[in-house]
């Protein structure tokens, strides 16, 4: 009945479609197995994409070949880049998505893939011989064979959805939790733990008092995720803000008592970083409000996402406390939030390529180890399928570092430093992050891409006209001179210094109150020079211009960790033999197997003296 794949991806969450599109889109054939084929794709909390360090990886995403960027930027309601007011490392883009046309795009982005094909049915168990993977079972009895095997579950392993005191299987609500898999790996020697999610309620916008709300309107000129031609919003929907209050608090402590967080229900850890309502007014006593968020879920139609407002309490009280809330006064809700507990594996278990260490060609993405949030899982599950396709091709790995993308430094923490919670990605878990700006993660990443066999031949000539473009705009300003009686007036005007003899457009981008649009209005000389240049390009060169000495700093930093990246480790060295490292650092090298001295520096417990002692012993 099925042939033998080169790849079997279980799961058609956000991980599972990028799986499935870099490796079928690099020639391996696919199978991708889902329980429910008009699921593929759902966005199963917020109808967003991108955000703060979210968004860069959007765009790295998009850079390496993949399609979350290109179906948000087909699905958006609104946009907005956020922390514009800080520097451009800081820069997110952020998008509210229609749910349905967001599922809808990427279900037929897939099917136009004539290496993909599909399966519904729940995957029970897998098929492994000899420590290697070799296809997948289900409850038909059937069993697909592949070379290796892509699990990006999410929530599903053996999922338990709690609202109030009530509980039941599922790994969404109306879906049923998948089981088999868990207990399988567990048997083979595998670690595993629980972790917690949760969802608001989602309530009826013509139920809703706006005029007692701010209302939060997209970006006057929207941007986009794609560094492809993809198509530009013309006309967004608002989000609204409200606050909760000590009345909201007060309705939603009287059911403290039947919560699943608070009597011991639910065992595992949920993200510290987005807790639920009851989470925060626990947490923060001392405060009297909370921000609440009113997010339209689509174009066509009433439903709405009340983010802040996360909860697994009984769903009376979810519904008085929310009617307490300014504006939401006549509130009717379509459904209750809840929480849920599912299984994920601790990443040390991987190497690098997100391959299982106890199973060849066996991969694991997204919340399967222990991640948060749409961005990360579609990262990893880009990784995955890049490196799925290498292995039963026999190529080498590919692996991102730490200064190269937001998801090297996403996949370098998950296997040297393991999580606990729901990892979630944030601007400050990257020590390069001036280089890993939003607005360069194709001059970063598309190159790398199209070289192993995603990235197209076109993205390759977008990228690198961009490149020679700023390198042209840098040369002609510092060639080009401005006098002072051309442009004190309008210096003065801007509240920056007037000059007193000739002085290269170059050095006055310099200034951090000017800009190169300022400086066009200044002088028909810059109009000229820019009239030829896209707008791409040239933010590219203010940015590099402006931001040079610390674009220069961290380049030299990075160059010194790439150094320890070249000292590779033989894997199965034996640190129990050193007695000069410290007890916990032989503990960690042990199992996390490191491949290079770098990454054994990133290990959680290795301090600089093991790390020293390493050196020594390698012969260094």
């Amino acid at each position: 009945m099925f042939p033998e794949y080169d790849v079997i991806v279980v799961g058609a969450g956000h991980a599972g479609c990028e799986a499935a599109h870099a490796a079928a889109s690099m020639g391996s054939t696919v199978l991708l197995v889902t329980m429910n084929m008009h699921t593929i794709a759902q966005m199963s909390c917020n109808p967003a994409m991108g955000g703060v360090a979210k968004g860069q990886i959007v765009r790295e995403i998009d850079a390496l070949g993949g399609m979350s960027g290109i179906i948000s930027d087909k699905t958006m309601l609104q946009f907005r880049m956020l922390n514009r007011s800080k520097g451009p490392a800081m820069w997110s883009p952020r998008c509210q998505s229609d749910r349905n046309q967001f599922a809808t795009e990427w279900r037929y982005t897939l099917e136009q893939n004539k290496n993909i094909d599909f399966w519904q049915e729940m995957v029970t168990g897998l098929i492994i011989e000899n420590d290697q993977v070799k296809g997948v079972t289900t409850p038909l009895g059937l069993k697909i064979k592949s070379k290796s095997v892509v699990l990006t579950n999410g929530t599903f392993l053996n999922g338990i959805i709690h609202i109030g005191e009530k509980n039941f299987g599922g790994g969404r609500v109306g879906e049923r939790a998948s089981s088999g898999i868990t207990e399988q790996l567990v048997q083979i020697g595998f670690e595993a733990g629980r972790m917690k999610t949760g969802t608001p309620p989602r309530v009826d916008e013509r139920s809703i008092d706006f005029s007692k709300m701010e209302e939060q309107l997209g970006d006057e000129n929207p941007e986009k995720f794609s560094y492809t031609d993809t198509p530009h919003l013309t006309k967004q929907r608002s989000c609204w803000i409200s606050y909760t209050n000590t009345a909201v608090h007060d309705e939603l402590r009287k059911g403290f008592d039947k919560s699943p967080m608070f009597n011991g229900r639910i065992q595992g850890l949920g993200p510290r970083y987005c807790p639920s309502v009851e989470d925060k007014i626990n947490r923060f006593a001392d405060k009297d409000s909370h921000q609440i968020f009113l997010e339209p879920e689509g174009w066509n139609t009433v439903e709405m996402y009340v983010n802040g407002f996360s909860t697994s309490l009984p769903e009376d009280i979810q519904y008085n406390a929310l009617r307490k809330i300014p504006g939401f006064e006549n509130v009717k809700m379509f459904r209750p939030g809840y929480a849920i507990e599912y299984d994920y594996f601790p990443p040390t278990q991987l190497n690098l390529n997100l391959e299982t260490k106890l199973v060849s060609g066996l991969f694991f993405a997204g919340q399967i180890n222990g991640t948060t949030g749409y961005e990360e899982a579609a990262s990893q599950g880009l990784m995955a399928g890049i490196n799925a396709h290498n292995k039963v091709n026999n190529k080498e790995e590919f692996i991102l570092k730490r200064n190269e993308a937001y998801i090297g430094v996403l996949i370098d923490d998950l296997i040297n430093k393991g999580t606990e919670e729901p990892y979630r990605m944030f601007t400050s878990r990257a020590e390069f992050r001036t280089l890993l700006r939003q607005d360069n993660a194709d001059i970063r990443l598309t190159p790398k891409s199209h070289k192993i066999g995603l990235a197209s031949y076109s993205r390759l000539e977008r990228v690198n006209t961009k490149i020679q473009n700023s390198l042209n705009i840098y040369n002609e300003l510092e060639n080009l001179k401005l006098e002072p009686e051309e442009i004190n007036a309008k210096l003065d005007e801007n509240l920056s210094s007037k000059i007193k003899q000739n002085i290269t457009a170059f050095q006055l981008l310099k200034r951090p109150e000017l800009t190169l649009n300022i400086l066009r209005s200044f002088s028909p000389k810059v109009q000229d020079l820019l009239k030829n240049y896209d707008q791409e390009s040239i933010l590219q060169t203010e940015i590099q211009v402006k931001y040079e000495r610390y674009i220069e700093k961290e380049l030299v930093l990075a160059e010194k960790m790439t150094k320890l990246e070249d000292l590779k480790i033989n894997p199965d060295y034996d640190y129990s033999s050193l007695n000069s490292l410290s007890i916990e650092a032989r503990l960690k090298l042990a199992k996390i197997k490191p491949q290079t001295l770098g990454q054994a520096s990133r290990i959680s417990g290795v301090n600089p003296s093991d790390i020293s002692v390493l050196m020594v012993h390698l012969g260094r």
